[in-house]
């Protein structure tokens, strides 16, 4: 025994045992394709591994439109027909109380909400009125616009799926991924090519990105779902913060006209917004730059557990340098150019009013109530644009319509035809102001109603408030954003006022429908630098019939106590806890 050996020996047997160490459990796999290889870690990466979303088309068509909704398989119809923009909706009268408690085969009804994939929201009104006459034919009549600037039906039947695609691809339209784990319908400017302070024209790139990748097999299975929004308009437009994919128009002060790149927003129950990689992107990189996020997406995101599966987390872990320099040196082979930041929006971009084109003629931006339409008020909104000359119009991520292409001699004709058919150009700031998601009439995961909810309380606000709008004491814009649960469809956390839906102890026991209150959030806007989460306050609920009480008192205190030249959400985040009850 060598020398070191003795010592070593003595030295242990004169040192006091110690317990042995515990090994720590291996981590577990986050299910990344190029870490951890492709083996399913969960049922619905199996599902959709045994076969691709976009197949369950043939099977609606051959199969479930001909033998019904008791014949569609479980696995398609809670999965599968996502990819063809397709959810089961809620059954009539289960209360929220029962969303959490109940399965899914106990929530839903036989009947489907169904949305319509609007890239960029470009409308002609040909496939306005087509969309409309499919909502009187087999939607019972309804429409809503999304913040998504989709158009979403309800009622409608699996037996009515092949009639209702022939309609709408004969004028161009589509369902393809509009849900799912996909890429998701593109955000785009709703000025797009028209207005007249636009920096770059995002259609081209909006229209290459649908055409090569939207229903390609090789990114329709990604590890949940996956959005992008994409302007060139300087108010930002798109709320691109929110996002996984974010391209901002810009001009680089050595390279040009371009694009600043964002990545990895989300709301939900875990809010993140985008960062900036500090990338200038060329238009004619742009294409390739979303494929390589995308694709980073596939084959980095984390897929065992669908909680963690957004693009958000991924770039938590990992921090902007580290996903651009994946992106450039796995995905793209070339480094992208640095830039700086867009500059602060100028002006609000939910384009609501009356504006000039770059080619001399208007567009009017006006708002439905908290985006519920009609069927009917489609096609009588299609054939009012044409009798005034205008054959196109765009839908926006704020539940807006936006008439194109109108003379200035038509103008407030069509401005007072608009306002009959409930969609005002001129409207109050909480009719501007409010957006809200589908709620407990439709939405299975639901707890409350939010569009009546909505339409109550910007009547009772206009008419309490009116003493404030006349003296131009309210501001030009408040945001008001009421959700049905937590999911945050409607952007409760960027909102001046955002709204969660929840059940509500009551003095009696019986739980009663509520909100749970978020005040002061925000995107970049004119009144704002940057994006920024709501506050909210320690026991600050409010039961659905008090809503108007609550918003009419928070107002008042604002106005009452704001500084000179303060915004709400400035107001919001300072005040006192006292002052926000």
């Amino acid at each position: 025994m060598t020398d070191t050996a003795l010592a070593g020996a003595s030295t242990d047997e004169a040192a006091p045992k110690r317990p042995a160490r515990t090994a720590r459990p291996a981590a577990k796999p986050h299910g990344q394709w190029k870490v951890d290889g492709t083996a399913p870690l969960n049922a619905n990466e199996t599902w959709k591994q045994e076969d691709n979303g976009l197949n369950v088309r043939e099977r609606i068509e051959s199969v479930y439109s001909k033998h019904g909704f008791d014949s569609i398989d479980a696995t398609d119809l809670h999965g599968r027909f996502r990819w063809w923009g397709l959810y089961t909706q809620r059954k009539p009268g289960i209360d929220g109380g029962k969303t959490a408690t109940l399965e899914p085969h106990e929530l839903e009804d036989k009947y489907f909400m169904l949305r319509i994939r609007i890239d960029g929201g470009a409308l002609t009104t040909e496939q306005l009125r087509v969309i409309g006459q499919i909502s009187v034919d087999f939607a019972r009549g309804s429409a809503d616009l999304t913040d998504r600037q989709n158009i979403q039906l309800h009622w409608i039947r699996v037996e009515d799926m092949p009639e209702i695609w022939h309609r709408l691809e004969s004028v161009g339209l589509s369902t393809t991924e509009a849900c799912g784990d996909v890429p998701r319908v593109i955000l785009g400017s709703p000025v797009a090519g028209i207005a007249k302070d636009e920096i770059i024209d995002p259609t081209p790139l909006i229209n290459e990105l649908a055409e090569r990748f939207i229903g390609d097999p090789e990114l329709a299975n990604l590890p949940r779902k996956y959005k992008t929004a994409i302007t060139g308009h300087p108010s930002q437009d798109v709320v691109h913060e929110i996002n996984d994919f974010g391209l901002v128009g810009m001009v680089h002060p050595e390279l040009g006209v371009g694009y600043d790149l964002w990545v990895g927003g989300a709301l939900s129950t875990n809010p993140m917004l985008a960062k900036r990689l500090g990338a200038f992107v060329k238009p004619e990189e742009a294409a390739e730059v979303w494929l390589g996020v995308t694709s980073i997406f596939r084959d980095y995101g984390y897929r065992r557990m669908r909680t963690k599966a957004r693009l958000k987390f991924l770039l938590a872990d990992w921090g902007p340098e580290k996903f651009r320099q994946i992106l450039e040196d796995e995905y793209l082979g070339f480094k992208l150019a640095d830039g700086p930041a867009a500059p602060k929006p100028s002006t609000p971009g939910d384009h609501v009013g009356i504006h000039e084109q770059k080619d001399g003629k208007f567009f009017i931006g006006a708002t439905p109530l908290a985006g519920r339409l009609s069927g009917s008020q489609l096609v009588k909104l299609a054939d009012t644009l044409e009798a005034h000359g205008s054959f196109r119009l765009r839908t926006t991520p704020h539940q807006k319509v936006v008439v194109l292409d109108v003379a200035k001699e038509q103008v407030e004709p069509l401005v007072a035809e608009l306002d009959f058919l409930g969609l005002s150009a001129r409207p109050s700031v909480f009719r501007r102001g409010t957006i809200a998601c589908t709620g407990i009439e439709f939405c299975k995961l639901a707890i409350v109603e939010t569009k009546v909810t909505a339409a109550t309380a910007v009547a009772e606000l206009e008419r309490r408030l009116a003493d404030l709008t006349e003296s131009k004491q309210l501001p030009q814009a408040l945001s008001l954003h009421i959700n049905g649960c937590p999911n945050s469809c409607a952007r409760i956390q960027t909102a001046d006022i955002g709204l969660k839906g929840m059940m509500l102890p009551t003095p009696d026991g019986d739980p009663t429908p509520g909100f749970q209150v978020h005040l002061g959030g925000g995107l970049a806007s004119s009144d704002r630098e940057e994006a920024g989460l709501g506050r909210t306050v320690r026991g600050l609920k409010v039961y659905v019939e008090d809503l108007p009480d609550y918003v009419e008192r928070v107002v008042r205190k604002f106005v009452a106590d704001r500084a000179e030249g303060q915004t709400f959400a400035e107001w919001a985040h300072a005040a006192d806890e006292g002052d926000l009850q």
